[in-house]
């Protein structure tokens, strides 16, 4: 079942929500007591941040979805998320727009870009001679490479 917002939803486990647990989750014997780092994955492609939402769900983080640059702005506002994991070539506010806005008003969170494009480049050094460097990662990654990267950049 899907729980549907503006640009945006999460997977629910079952088809009654349920009311959230007081007690810590467990995943295989681990103690999860310590906050999950939040990630907010952002692309306009559907099926590719849902999956890498999901993927990082699995692996410890606690990720959320967005499908366009200012739908994710706005979720990062109110989220503040530990991460930013954003595509590039977005149509509107692209990644690299995107991750200058979340880093003047949220300097501590920090922004991964990711794209399958060759033609990028224009957009990197533009911000670069702004004074705002981020980190690329190529699309496609293998989901264990990005937990790994992400796991290291904690």
């Amino acid at each position: 079942m899907y729980e549907i917002g503006p640009e945006i939803f999460q997977f629910a486990n079952d088809i009654e929500p349920k009311p959230p647990s007081t007690q810590p989750e467990r995943e295989h014997g681990e103690d999860l007591t310590a906050a999950r780092p939040t990630i907010l994955v952002v692309d306009d492609q559907r099926l590719i941040a849902d999956t890498t939402a999901e993927i990082l769900n699995q692996s410890g983080f606690k990720a959320s979805r967005a499908y366009s640059g200012q739908a994710a702005l706005e979720i990062a506002r109110s989220l503040k998320p530990d991460y930013l994991l954003t595509d590039v070539l977005m149509p509107g506010l692209n990644g690299v727009e995107l991750a200058i806005e979340v880093t003047r008003e949220l300097p501590t969170t920090r922004i991964v870009l990711f794209s399958g494009q060759a033609g990028i480049a224009d957009i990197l050094h533009r911000a670069k001679d702004d004074g705002y460097v981020f980190e690329l990662l190529s699309k496609p990654i293998h989901p264990e490479k990005l937990v790994e990267h992400l796991r290291r950049t904690r």
